[in-house]
């Protein structure tokens, strides 16, 4: 009774090590799907490839997976036609944090020298 135990044991530690083998192997294109990467299929593809070498390559794939750099458009100052109100917002919130620069400067040499004297 104790060797079919053991047996089972055995399938059932065999298996689980096989899906976990595979969810490693996969992981960076699930990464790549989440992140939106341009090149999602071909990171699939690379790494079933990686199971081929052994997976020698499958740190490069990690690495691609991982490498997507999204690129962001600036609205052109006189070009802003649809760009919402949150660019509006923003144009607002920088005027008033430039004037509060220019009070706090204008501020610090007439308190500068007042430490001095």
């Amino acid at each position: 009774m104790l060797e079919y135990v053991a047996l089972a044991a055995l399938l059932l530690s065999i298996t689980a090590l096989f899906y976990v083998f595979v969810f490693i192997h996969d992981l960076p294109h699930r990464m790549a799907k989440k992140r939106n990467h341009p090149q999602a299929d071909a990171i699939h593809y690379a790494c079933w490839l990686s199971l081929f070498t052994l997976h020698a390559i499958w740190p490069l794939v990690f690495l691609w997976s991982v490498s997507n750099k999204t690129t962001f458009t600036v609205a052109v100052e006189g070009g802003n036609a649809g760009a919402g109100p949150e660019l509006g917002e923003l144009k607002r919130t920088v005027r008033e944090l430039q004037e509060r620069l220019a009070v706090l400067e204008r501020a610090k040499p007439a308190s500068g020298r007042a430490q001095g004297a």
